[in-house]
């Protein structure tokens, strides 16, 4: 089953991605992003909405408390929300893979040994 991921601002200013439902317009299984800053740049951690209270992505956002809708959510973006939300590694870059002979990868991926 294919679900509608999108990225929204919210009135609060706070980031949240989830499963969109355009008939009831929210987001469900709601994730908050937050953006921490680091020597080599940005890194971004996905956290259930309502983090520490909320251990699970099982929350609700109904589509007035929406200040921008993003018109496309990058797909880097949506693989880490799917593994966030479900514990599974989303198989990406299979295309760019290299392999190698050494043991242990070398300069390969290190996925296949």
């Amino acid at each position: 089953m294919a679900y509608d991921i999108r990225l929204m601002k919210l009135v609060t200013g706070e980031l949240a991605i989830g499963k969109y439902d355009a008939e009831k317009d929210c987001l469900n299984e709601v994730a908050a992003i937050q953006s921490i800053p680091t020597q080599q740049g940005v890194q971004m951690m996905m956290l259930p909405y309502g983090y520490p209270f909320e251990s699970e992505f099982s929350g609700s956002i109904e589509g007035k408390s929406f200040l921008y809708r993003y018109t496309s959510t990058p797909k880097e973006l949506q693989d880490k929300y799917i593994e966030a939300c479900t514990n599974l590694t989303v198989a990406g870059g299979l295309g760019r893979m290299q392999f190698s002979s050494e043991p242990f990868g070398g300069s390969g991926s290190g996925l296949i040994k």
